[in-house]
Formats: structure tokens, C-alpha cells, sequence
């Protein structure tokens, strides 16, 4: 997202007319179409077989494939909440397992970064406000490498991140071995099995018949999440910047943690949050020391999509899975924030990245392109 929230007027969104409580339904109507896509993607890889499946996700085994896949995957939608849901969905149909899906959700951590970079490019023409942009926004990728580098091993040890996880299903939905009934699930079955129905009584079966599923579940995925994000913008819009502004000033950073991550759940993105953040960075607004925080709560904030993607399908692992996409974000938080040391450590490699980007303006963008196209590429390529 590029551009800043537009401020509301009274009780109606200015250029459609939409009332508030008009544009809440539709936003629960949406949600509903999400939860439909979630459902119609994991019954469509059930109906594939085994071989084409296996050839599909030949090589998210190995874990840096898998957060590869994830980190493209992220980039090629710029939204880290479709991608996991996608991943949620996968796990559930039994394609990839809770080990294999948990470098691919750290991918989609990194990725989800990639759209306040691209904003912060818009402010090159103006040496200092470009610095002040691209360190707002490179802080952020900072951070959730540094995450990875230190919880990607430490799981692949340790299994640390999956088996929490899977303690904490344990204990809120029964044992991770067997489907539990979730009524999230039951409330998609209807419409999800019409789709199925017609594509049946236009010829479609077996694979074909997966292939389309697929591909309308992932399509309803990606326009309800991008109308769900638009509309929730447009009703908190005039919100936003005035809550993080209080949080700011309240001069706590656990605070300003906690509006990021509630900013993020409300409009349902956290690159609207990170975005929103670097003008008012450019424009000296706000300092970098002020901006990090609340991009760690957008990082906590953004895996409610997955953790309620997860319900709808009735599948215990993939409830491990989005668990584990939260408590990777927390435990990112718990291990570089309170120790001031460490959590300068992005904040300097950001100034640095900046300064050198000031100077010599081809190297942000090289930097993008590295960052953002020619290493996920070469990951996946490489490791498959």
C-alpha cells in the first residue's frame, strides 16, 4: 500500500457514500468468502494425486527451500496474511507437514516487508527524508531476518516453535492426532460444496477437479483479504495515525508494541501499518527508535488472519502452524527488545543501510531487488 489512509468523514466513507454499520457487514460477509477459500483450497489438494502433489512441493523439506518458498510466495501477493493462509491450508490438507510449513511461514514473516520498502523508494528525489524513509522501512526486514537467523536453527534442533505450538492445541482443542469440529468449519461446508457441485456437473474430476478448487480458493483468498483490508482502512482510517501517535507518547514501548499489533488486527495488514509509518518518518515526525516497536507489533498483529484461517478447517496441525507464526513473532520480540544491546542491533543496521542508500541511491534499489527477487529466486531454484 502506497498511499495513506484517507480520514473519515462522520459515519460514511467520502467517495462511495458506504454507511459504517453497510461497510461492517460486508466486511463479515468477505470474511466469510475467506473462510470459504480456506476450505475449498485444502479440499482441492485431497483431490489431487499423491505424485502431482509430491512434485508440486518437491523440496520444502529441506528448511531453507521451505522459507525460500514462503519469503517468494509473500513477495509475489505483498501480503504475508494470504500467503500463510494458503500455507494454513496446505497443512490442513495434509500436503505439507507442521515441520515443513514452519521455515515457509518465517518466509512469509520476511516477506510481508517487501511494500514499505517499495514506499520508502517514492522519497529518493530528497536526500534526508529518503534516509529517514528507508531506514523506517528496513528496520523492519532487520528485525525478522535477525528472527530467523537465530529461530530457524534453533527449531531445526530443537523443534522449540512446533512443539509449543503443539502443546497449546493440545490443551485448547484436544489431542493435534484428529480433525476436532470447529463450527467456523460447518459454516463454510454449504457454499463450499456448491462450488464443488457445479464444477462437478460441468465434467470436472480427480485432478482437474483439485486444480480448480485451488485455484478459486486461492483467488477467494486473495479478493476477500484485499477488500477485508480496503474497507477495515476506510473505517479505522482516521484512527490509525492518532493511536500511534498517543502510543508514542505515552514513551513506552511495550505500549506502542501492543497499538501496533491492534492497528494491524483492525485493518487487517501489517504492511498498512509499516507503510502508514515511513511517510511520517520521512517528514521527521516520528524517530526510528519511535517506529520499531510498532512494527513489532505489526508482526504479532498480522497472524490473527492465519490463527483464523486455521479454525475454519477443523485441522489441529494447521492450529500448530498459525500457533507457531505467533509465538515465532513473540519470541523475536522476547529475545531482542528488553535487552537494549539487542535491540539496537536492528535499528543501527538500518541507519547504516540508509546511509549508505543516501549516497548512493542505485544501491537501495539494488538492495530491493536482492533482497526481494534475485535471493528467493536463487533459494528456490538452488535448493529444490
Amino acid at each position: 500500500m502506497t498511499d495513506s489512509p484517507t480520514a473519515l468523514s462522520g459515519h460514511a466513507d467520502n467517495r462511495s457514500g458506504m454507511s459504517t454499520p453497510v461497510r461492517a457487514l460486508l466486511v463479515l460477509a468477505l470474511l466469510y468468502l475467506f473462510l470459504t477459500g480456506v476450505e475449498l483450497l485444502g479440499g482441492g489438494f485431497k483431490y489431487l494425486g499423491k505424485d502431482l502433489v509430491d512434485g508440486l512441493f518437491e523440496g520444502v523439506s529441506n528448511p531453507l527451500s521451505g522459507f525460500f518458498v514462503g519469503l517468494l510466495a509473500t513477495i509475489l501477493v505483498q501480503s504475508s496474511s494470504v500467503s500463510t493462509s494458503v500455507i494454513v491450508g496446505l497443512v490442513a490438507s495434509g500436503v505439507v507437514g507442521v515441520d515443513e510449513a514452519v521455515p515457509m511461514v518465517m518466509g512469509a514473516n520476511v516477506g510481508t516487508t517487501v511494500t514499505a520498502v517499495l514506499v520508502s523508494l517514492a522519497h529518493m528525489r530528497r536526500a534526508q527524508e529518503f534516509r529517514r524513509a528507508f531506514a523506517a522501512a528496513t528496520v523492519h526486514d532487520f528485525f525478522n531476518v535477525l528472527a530467523v537467523l537465530v529461530f530457524l536453527p534453533f527449531e531445526i534442533a530443537t523443534n522449540y516453535l512446533s512443539r509449543t505450538a503443539g502443546w497449546i492445541t493440545d490443551q485448547v482443542i484436544g489431542s493435534s492426532g484428529a480433525s476436532f469440529r470447529s463450527p467456523l468449519k460447518q459454516a463454510v461446508k454449504m457454499p463450499a460444496g456448491w462450488v464443488k457441485d457445479l464444477l462437478a456437473d460441468l465434467g470436472a474430476h480427480g485432478d482437474v477437479l483439485g486444480g480448480f478448487l485451488i485455484v478459486i480458493g486461492v483467488a477467494f483468498i486473495f479478493v476477500a483479504l484485499a477488500f477485508i483490508t480496503k474497507n477495515m482502512r476506510l473505517l479505522v482510517a482516521d484512527r490509525v495515525e492518532a493511536a500511534i501517535n498517543r502510543a508514542l507518547g505515552a514513551g513506552s514501548g511495550m505500549v506502542a508494541i501492543l497499538i501496533g499489533a491492534i492497528i494491524t488486527i483492525s485493518v487487517q495488514s501489517s504492511s498498512i501499518t509499516t507503510s502508514v509509518l515511513v511517510p511520517l518518518a520521512a517528514s521527521g515526525v516520528l524517530t526510528l527508535e519511535n517506529i520499531y516497536p510498532v512494527t513489532l507489533g505489526a508482526n504479532v498483529g498480522t497472524t490473527v488472519t492465519a490463527l483464523l484461517a486455521s479454525l475454519a478447517t477443523g485441522s489441529p496441525a494447521a492450529v500448530t502452524v498459525a500457533i507457531v507464526h505467533t509465538l515465532f513473532n513473540l519470541s523475536g520480540i522476547m529475545v531482542f527488545y528488553p535487552i537494549k544491546a539487542l535491540r539496537r542491533v536492528p535499528i543501527r543496521l538500518a541507519r547504516g543501510l540508509a546511509d549508505i542508500a543516501m549516497e548512493r541511491r542505485s544501491m537501495a534499489v539494488a538492495y530491493t531487488v536482492g533482497m526481494f527477487v534475485v535471493v528467493p529466486l536463487l533459494g528456490v531454484l538452488i535448493l529444490r
